[in-house]
């Protein structure tokens, strides 16, 4: 049995449907430590993003404990916006963005299970923005704790399209 597929948003690229949705790639801060992407042959990797937004991380805590699925999944999906703001750095433009694989971390405890609930909300959104190009490999995983107390990490692989 197959699942329904997210709809795309109607619109005639990919900034379109962003902005239907009431969303725009933000800015992302520089750090001196590490940059949000690097190109690999055909490859982008784009480091883990934080749910920032304007420079405020959205959110604290274990999902599960301190953070509801609801809040952890709208957090999931500014973690793929930033990744989407820094696929954009890399090839130019959002039309040129395909996802090839998303790694999702979920600051959980052990009786959490829902990891892949979590990751569904950004995995929507990228098919809402990007459409086939938006389908990727995916893996959701719970840890101990991340970055900042965050409640979710998101980490990608992307290429561009031609």
């Amino acid at each position: 049995m197959s699942l329904p597929l997210p709809q795309t948003v109607k619109g005639d690229s990919a900034s379109d449907r962003l902005e239907a949705l009431g969303m725009e790639l933000p800015v992302l801060a520089d750090n001196a430590y590490y940059v949000d992407h690097r190109a690999v042959d055909s490859s982008i990797h784009i480091s883990g993003q934080l749910p920032f937004k304007d420079g405020v991380l959205l959110g604290q805590g274990v999902v599960g404990r301190d953070v509801d699925l609801e809040t952890a999944q709208e957090l999931a999906r500014h973690c793929a916006l930033n990744c989407l703001a820094a696929a954009v750095q890399a090839v130019g433009d959002l039309d040129r963005v395909r996802i090839v694989q998303m790694l999702v971390f979920v600051a959980s405890g052990p009786d959490f299970g829902l990891q892949s609930k979590v990751a569904n909300a950004a995995s929507e959104l990228l098919i809402e923005v990007l459409g086939e190009n938006g389908r990727h490999a995916r893996t959701a995983i719970g840890v101990a704790g991340l970055p900042l107390n965050t409640p979710v990490e998101i980490q990608m692989i992307c290429t561009a399209v031609q």
